[in-house]
């Protein structure tokens, strides 16, 4: 690190994050996982249909773990070391499971581009990542699955998606199929940037409008997540339900960073949330 880098307001960027997850109102197990150990954020959802899905969330999120970069603030990490972690998770779920286990995973690194913050953020499968920058709420990720598909080709309309009967169906995961192959964003870090990271039991029961409100309304990022799981438990709760909220915040908010946490399968449930 150079001096410039030392004395830039840019490292004084850190990351305080919530997290929750519920198996919802349906589902006997959690098989969601998610890890948030600075600078790696991400969630994990096994695949319902698949056996062991819990399995293969809980090893993609712990491989991601056992990256030497957490625990380092802003490391110079490329899309190019990031797809090789993927792929590592990708080899160690189908020796594992012999590709009968399968998981979709996204998130974002808290990386250094160019001597300045970025989020480098990566999908595969139909979990999301979604930005809020200056009361924009974007969705970063693009889903892997048949609607979206559809809803590219101009055959069905993303509303439609929502209620599609082959909606839950991915056209890539790790661990499973013949695609593993992970979408990649670099997005410069902007002031008050929030982060949220969910599993699709979360975006099939809210609307986006919903998450907009509640992201922008409270500020607080486990609260944020808190409310988030009780809006989909009260829209229905019909999966599994994991999200993850981070802030990057700079010295002047005065901010603590939070402590690294990963949840993985059955262990990644709190159904007594409060509401």
């Amino acid at each position: 690190m150079n001096s410039d880098e030392t004395t830039s307001p840019d490292t004084d960027l850190h990351a305080v994050f919530g997290y929750a997850s519920d198996r919802g109102l349906r589902r006997e197990l959690n098989e969601d996982s998610l890890i948030a150990a600075d600078p790696i954020f991400a969630v994990a959802d096994g695949m319902g249909g698949h056996e062991a899905g819990e399995v293969a969330s809980s090893i993609c999120v712990r491989t991601l773990g056992d990256s030497p970069i957490v625990g380092k603030h802003l490391p110079e990490f490329s899309a190019e070391q990031l797809e090789a972690l993927i792929g590592e998770s990708d080899r160690r779920i189908r020796e594992a499971t012999g590709g009968r286990a399968g998981t979709t995973l996204t998130g974002a690194v808290l990386v250094r581009e160019g001597g300045k913050p970025h989020w480098l953020v990566f999908n595969v499968g139909d979990s999301r990542t979604y930005r809020l920058s200056s009361g924009v709420l974007a969705q970063v990720t693009v889903d892997h699955s048949e609607v979206q598909e559809l809803v590219d080709l101009g055959q069905i309309t993303a509303d439609e998606a929502l209620v599609h009967p082959r909606r839950h169906v991915v056209t890539r995961a790790l661990g499973t199929g013949n695609d593993a192959e992970a979408d990649f964003w670099l997005i410069p870090v902007e002031p008050g940037d929030r982060l949220m990271v969910c599993s699709d039991g979360l975006t099939g029961e809210v609307s986006d409008t919903h998450i907009l409100q509640v992201l922008t309304s409270v500020p607080n990022p486990q609260d944020a997540c808190s409310a988030l799981v009780q809006a989909a438990l009260r829209s229905g709760g019909r999966d599994n339900i994991t999200v993850l909220v981070v802030d990057a915040e700079g010295a002047a908010a005065g901010g603590e960073g939070s402590d690294a946490v990963t949840l993985t399968g059955t262990s990644a449930d709190s159904t007594d949330l409060a509401e």
